[in-house]
Order: structure tokens, then sequence, then C-alpha cells
């Protein structure tokens, strides 16, 4: 393998995109340093159970993972349109009718976790969802992820990025699929506006202090997409999403939801 460049960092290492020197296929190589405490071990111990056991459309396919001079290597598909976070920068926002398929993709991809692989991915974010150039959307980074014990697909555990994570899981309650769909309502509300629903007390220094973010999510009522900015199906789909305390979300009025706004 060749090493074109570095294109993201985070949970622990670094992804490059690399090149196979006789078929030059690219490929991205995740390597995370070892020289980290047990609980992160743990983590990325999963990620690679995970990752190496799942075959979807809709989730980035890991080829092969190594320990290679005190590091994991992890090759995995590489997803050259980079992340949905790399492409809001550049647009600022995006139009409803490439939203519904974005979310269509995702949703599919979070459908197969939570009943094919029975995981609660608990770090949904822009970032961590990636695009290609055919428009295909994936969901990757499964560092924080962890397989639903008990029989109720209920976890207690507290992790994840802090912006994205649902009411229950901030007051350290039970939780379930619930918080992935809020995290996804969540991301598309902010890439049909351009900003992040919650809104900081001084909008010039944004989010200095994730307490009072955490009390807003907890306290306020959820946000909701502008009416006269959106379709009522839109609208209907980001409240169905952004609802708090629901453990189980794939019901039926869900499923209703999400045909009106892909349709």
């Amino acid at each position: 393998m060749d090493t074109i460049k570095v294109v993201g960092k985070g949970n622990g290492g670094i992804v490059q995109l690399v090149q196979h020197k006789w078929t030059l296929q690219f490929f991205a190589l995740k390597v995370i340093q070892m020289n980290i405490e047990e609980s992160a071990r743990k983590q990325i111990a999963k990620e690679l159970k995970i990752n190496q056991s799942s075959q979807c459309p809709y989730v980035v396919v890991c080829y092969k993972s190594f320990f290679n001079n005190g590091a994991i290597s992890i090759i995995l598909e590489y997803m050259d349109g980079g992340s949905l976070a790399d492409f809001l920068k550049k647009v600022k926002s995006i139009p409803e009718p490439y939203l519904a398929a974005i979310c269509k993709q995702v949703l599919k991809g979070l459908i197969y976790l939570h009943h094919e692989k029975h995981i609660i991915h608990r770090d949904l974010k822009p970032s961590n969802l990636l695009i290609n150039h055919r428009g295909e959307v994936k969901i990757t980074d499964f560092g924080v992820s962890a397989i639903m014990t008990s029989t109720s697909g209920l976890a207690s555990s507290f992790v994840g990025t802090y912006n994205y994570m649902s009411p229950e899981r901030i007051i350290g309650g039970n939780y379930g699929n619930k918080s992935d769909i809020w995290s996804l309502g969540l991301v598309l509300l902010e890439c049909a506006t351009g900003e992040f629903p919650y809104s900081p007390p001084d909008q010039a220094e944004g989010w200095t202090n994730f307490y009072e973010l955490m009390e807003q999510i907890v306290q306020q009522p959820p946000p909701s997409a502008p009416s006269n900015h959106f379709s009522p199906e839109f609208c209907s789909f980001i409240s169905a999403c952004i609802k708090k305390f629901i453990t189980y979300m794939f019901t039926c009025e869900f499923q209703c939801e999400c045909r009106h706004f892909h349709s």
C-alpha cells in the first residue's frame, strides 16, 4: 500500500488515503495507536468486530484489520466525497429533495444495524456519514457503538457526541434504537437550515459550555423545522424523529412519516 494523504483524525487515530500497488485501488487506512486507556481499547475491539461482520450497502465496508508496530490498522472502503460535515462546510445547507435521498440511505443502514446486528450506533453525526461520487451515503465509525445485551435492546452507558445525544441518554437513563433516530433528526435539521438546531446563549461564541447545551436538550422543547421554509412532510418527519424519552422508534406511525417524506 502506498500512502497518498491524511484524510481524517479522531477516536485515537488517523485515517489515510492509501492505494494498492498492484490493483491501484484506493482504500481508507485507519491507524489507531495503542497507548490508550483500556476502555478505549474495548471500544476499538467492538468496532473491529462490528465492521468485519457487517455486510450492508449503507454501512462502510471493513476489508481487513491487523496489528502493526503497537497500532491497530483497519482497511476500509474509501468514500471519495468525504463526510457530510465536510460537504456542509462547502454548501452551508442541503435542499430538501437531496435530504430525502440521504435520509433514506441512513435509515436503511440504521435498520440493518438495529435489527440485523442488534447495535445502537450512539455517535451518529455529520462526520460519521460518508459520501462518494455516486451519491451513496454510508454510516461509519463504530468506535462508540455497543452490542445490546438485554432482550429489550436497552442500554445505560454514557458515550457518544454530546451535541447529538438524546435527552434520555443525557440524564443517564435507559435508551434504545430511538437514540440514533433522535441524532438523525438533528443531523437532517442541521443540514436543512445550515445551523445546529440548538442555539447557544451567545451566538458569536457558540456552545462553550456543554453542560448548558445538555440542560437545554433535556429541559427545553425539541427543535422543529420552520414550517414556512419546508414542506409539511419534512416538518412532520423531523418532529417524529426528535421526540423525547421514547425507547423504540420504528413504529407504524414513524414508518408512515418516513414514506411521506421520501415519496
